[in-house]
């Protein structure tokens, strides 16, 4: 069996901790019961998926702006398929199972599982979606699901009914998110939620390719992957199903979309600078930056505190942080993980017709920013702390705390860290946008022989 892990969306609800390149997966509140270190969603998930599978039957489908992200927090060793756009899960599941397909070699009938990255469940359900793949061929079923025992009437989740249950349950239809009233009644007829987990054979999604004119070489759908419909795996391609089964699972299972659900998952409710008085009961405090958060006879609340902003809310308000976003946000992120560290903005202003954008940098030890070069600004570097290797147009030097360096527009330059290193970068031009860098080489190796160094 070969699992796709989806890893998409922007997790808007997590606001401001969350943006388009750090979604709700990547957040780092989860403690690891085991270590004691604190771990995202998409870590948790991928340590429990490959104690049941190897990591080399795991891809990962997600967007561009989650690329650096995923490399940061579980390696660059898993195979991660982007999509050119976001167009909701038939389109990312379609250009993973082509992936498999045509890059990966995997045969027609061989299954493939569909997991989510965002929910929150014991060791024993990936164990549980593991056994999904004997269902599939024992039952010649055209798909297998995962249906969770309810432990209460929600409006949240869509539900299944099976027909029959013995061992393994016959899907008769589905109910996609009931009234708390109408939930209640499905659950005395026995139904189940739909956990969101797929598993089928690749010859499925083949055969969609072929019914729609589409390719399945991996690359020929890549450059066609505007033709595939902007639609919800679910709507494309469960619902045209006539023989579905599922597995039940009775362990524990949660979305954690919201807020007021993750919270409830986190082991202290104050995270980063901050204090609560005795008084502030059921309270969180989630706090990314220097400044002291102090929150007095405030109950039920989280008060969540980024770089991109500050939220305070009660907690079953939090649900509705979606429908706020559009009102004066900033039009970048503000904080963003990357595969050599992170980075920070300090501040963005504008001084005599050009733009002037400050951030703080932090590259870890070994890692190395890309050899670049830029078309519409030019930077100042200060070295704060540690040791670092910085090549710029042929030249190599050593820096340290206190050096300065100036980097013309156009002026080709990279960074290897020697030890942890953090930089204040001044960027003065216009655009000042990400996508204002022109890459010549990722790895350091290959920038050195690039040098002849």
């Amino acid at each position: 069996m070969k699992l796709i892990l989806l890893s998409g969306g922007s997790g808007s609800r997590l606001w401001p901790l969350s943006n388009d390149s750090r979604a709700k997966q990547f957040l780092k509140v989860l403690k690891n019961e085991e270590t004691g270190e604190f771990e995202s969603m998409v870590q948790r998930v991928f340590r429990q998926v490959t104690s049941v599978l190897s990591w080399e039957d795991v891809i990962v489908a997600t967007n561009t702006a989650q690329i650096d992200m995923l490399h940061s927090q579980i390696g660059r060793d898993i195979p991660i398929v982007v999509e050119p756009e976001r167009r909701d899960t038939f389109p990312a599941i379609a250009l993973a199972c082509s992936y498999l397909y045509s890059v990966l070699g995997m045969k027609e009938d061989e299954v493939v599982a569909v997991v989510s990255v965002d929910a929150y469940v014991e060791q024993q359900f990936y164990a549980r979606v593991a056994e999904l793949e004997k269902l599939v061929h024992t039952t010649s079923a055209e798909m297998a699901l995962l249906g969770v025992e309810p432990t209460y009437p929600s409006s949240k989740y869509g539900y299944l009914i099976p027909d029959n249950h013995v061992g393994y349950m016959e899907v008769g239809k589905f109910i996609e998110k009931p009234s708390e009233q109408e939930a209640a009644q499905l659950i005395e007829q026995g139904a189940f939620w739909n956990s969101g987990v797929f598993s089928f054979s690749l010859k499925l999604i083949i055969n969609q390719f072929r019914e729609k004119n589409l390719p399945t070489n991996y690359e020929e759908l890549l450059a066609n992957f505007s033709r595939l419909p902007k639609k919800s795996f679910d709507f494309e391609v469960v619902e045209h199903l006539s023989h579905i089964v599922a597995l039940p699972y009775q362990g524990y299972w949660k979305d954690l979309g919201t807020w007021n659900t993750l919270t409830e998952e986190m082991h202290q409710p104050i995270l980063g600078n901050g204090s609560l008085s005795e008084d502030s009961e059921n309270t969180h405090v989630i706090n990314e930056l220097d400044l002291p958060i102090k929150v007095l006879g405030v109950s039920n609340a989280v008060v969540a505190v980024s770089a991109d902003g500050i939220l305070v809310s009660d907690k079953p308000a939090s649900s509705r942080m979606k429908d706020m976003l559009t009102e004066g946000l900033f039009s970048r992120p503000m904080y963003e993980e990357r595969r050599w560290g992170w980075y920070r903005v300090l501040d963005i202003t504008k001084c005599e017709g050009r733009e002037v954008l400050t951030k703080r940098l932090h590259i870890h030890a070994g890692k190395n920013l890309s050899y670049q070069y830029h078309h519409y600004r030019e930077e100042t570097w200060t070295i704060i702390s540690g040791q670092a290797i910085f090549i710029q147009d042929g030249k190599k030097v050593h820096v340290r705390s206190g050096d300065v360096l100036q980097i013309p527009i156009g002026s080709k330059h990279a960074m290897y860290a020697e030890t942890d290193v953090e930089f204040i970068e001044v960027q003065i031009g216009s655009p000042l946008v990400e996508e204002d860098i022109v890459r010549l080489t990722y790895d350091w190796k290959e920038t050195l022989g690039l040098m002849n160094f």
